[in-house]
């Protein structure tokens, strides 16, 4: 639930951001100079690249809890096999081990988007984002591709 808040703020902020830059894009341009117009215009461009990144990020966002809660209805939602050291850190070894299981079963069913999920909690439990977003960007695709949601 913090993590929806947080998300929730950020975007609010992002987006109190975009309609500032926005109107001060707009205000450059009407100054009317060619300098001015080429700044205001170059201004207007960052807001719409911001909300084009925020808009995918929610996308993304909200088809990987549809996923998370299609699995958890299945009783399929990994645990955190992960062993933590006092400090909160991944024990590397642990580490291996869940990802070395988590790899083997992606690799056993590479069609099935419920192992690329499990991968992805896995990499996002051993902090590593970028594998995370990529296993779980694939387990989307999996998902929309899959026959049994092409019906819905």
């Amino acid at each position: 639930m913090r993590a929806k808040i947080m998300y929730f703020v950020m975007a609010t902020v992002l987006v109190g951001f975009f309609v500032l830059a926005g109107g001060r894009g707009v205000a450059l341009i009407g100054i009317g100079t060619p300098l001015t117009v080429t700044f205001g215009i170059a201004v207007l461009v960052l807001p719409v690249i911001g909300a084009w990144f925020l808009w995918q990020n929610t996308r993304f966002v909200q088809r990987a809890n549809r996923l998370a809660a299609e699995l958890d209805a299945e009783g399929g939602l990994p645990v955190d096999e992960l062993v933590r050291t006092a400090s909160g850190r991944v024990d590397r070894a642990s580490a291996d081990a869940v990802f070395a299981a988590r790899r083997a079963e992606t690799e056993d069913t590479p069609g099935d988007w419920r192992c690329w999920f499990r991968l992805a909690v896995a990499y996002r439990d051993a902090g590593d984002t970028p594998r995370a977003r990529e296993a779980m960007r694939h387990a989307i695709t999996l998902h929309g591709a899959s026959p049994a949601t092409a019906a819905e």
